[in-house]
């Protein structure tokens, strides 16, 4: 009878061999990106775009662009892994790839598609990231990735009037305006309730000057009244509860008899002990 041990140990070294062949194989046709020709590495990177795969971009456009600075595809390169950043949800970096192309080619004719992607950028990152979530109102969270986005898109509109990303950057912006407004109303009464009405009336102040065509004005009156109620300025006071009255005669904090309605009484501010000791201080 034949040796089934001796048969089967010699046909998994066969095996075996095969596999580590296959493998050497492999390798040696694997062509590394240090050594993959400019066009090599463009259409591999577009490629991988076509298909969604942004990592694999990124990492073939960062070896283009970091040896081949000044290659046929090196413009073109930069504008592409500004597009993967996004994509790949790594807004900073696309953010930052942005401004490096706009600062390198400020004469480029594509400087409007990154000045469109650096806002999309902000866009997304800031305040898309949870307002699915419904976790809070996005109007009451930290403003920085909003003003971003709207200064990019104020920055297309005005210097790029007929680009393609114009409309859409128009109509972006139109909502930031509305949610920047929203957010400074918010700040406004918090610090009314915090007995801060001096900081509360320049917010206000600042939605009906900077903001004065956006739904936000009347509340932003609204916190200007009371702040100027706060400090015992009755006449002007009085004064803002006029446009009030004017611009929106059914404000919630107009009742009876068109009495202003306070919402934050200056004998009851919100204020934390220590603030109170320190004549407001220290505040946190």
């Amino acid at each position: 009878m034949p040796d089934f041990a001796r048969m089967k140990t010699l046909i998994t070294l066969l095996l075996t061999g095969s596999l580590f062949a296959l493998v050497l194989t492999g390798c040696a046709g694997r062509v590394s990106d240090d050594d993959k020709s400019e066009q090599q590495l463009y259409q591999e990177a577009q490629e991988a775009l076509d298909r969604n795969r942004y990592t694999t971009a990124i990492t073939r456009l960062q070896a283009l662009e970091t040896r081949f600075p000044f290659g046929e595809y090196g413009e073109q390169a930069q504008l592409e892994l500004i597009y993967a950043y996004h994509r790949s949800n790594q807004h900073e970096a696309a953010r930052a790839a942005a401004n490096r192309f706009i600062r390198l080619n400020p004469d480029h004719p594509q400087v409007d598609y990154a000045l469109y992607l650096r806002g999309l950028a902000a866009w997304d990152g800031g305040r898309h990231a949870l307002e699915g979530l419904k976790l809070s109102d996005i109007s009451k969270r930290d403003p920085g990735a909003t003003r971003e986005a709207y200064a990019d898109f104020r920055r297309l509109i005005s210097d790029y009037p007929d680009s393609q990303y114009a409309p859409d950057a128009a109509q972006r912006l139109r909502y930031l305006k509305n949610l920047l407004a929203e957010q400074e109303v918010y700040v406004g009464q918090f610090y009314l309730r915090r007995g801060a009405p001096v900081a509360a009336i320049n917010r206000g102040r600042e939605v009906v000057e900077g903001y004065r065509d956006t739904p936000s004005v009347p509340d932003a009156l609204a916190v200007m009244i009371e702040g100027y109620l706060h400090l015992n300025d009755q006449e002007e006071a009085e004064r803002l509860k006029q446009l009030l009255i004017e611009l929106d005669p059914d404000h919630p904090q107009l009742g009876r008899g068109q009495q202003f309605v306070q919402l934050h009484p200056a004998d009851r501010p919100d204020k934390t002990l220590l603030q109170i000791l320190s004549f407001d201080l220290l505040r946190f």
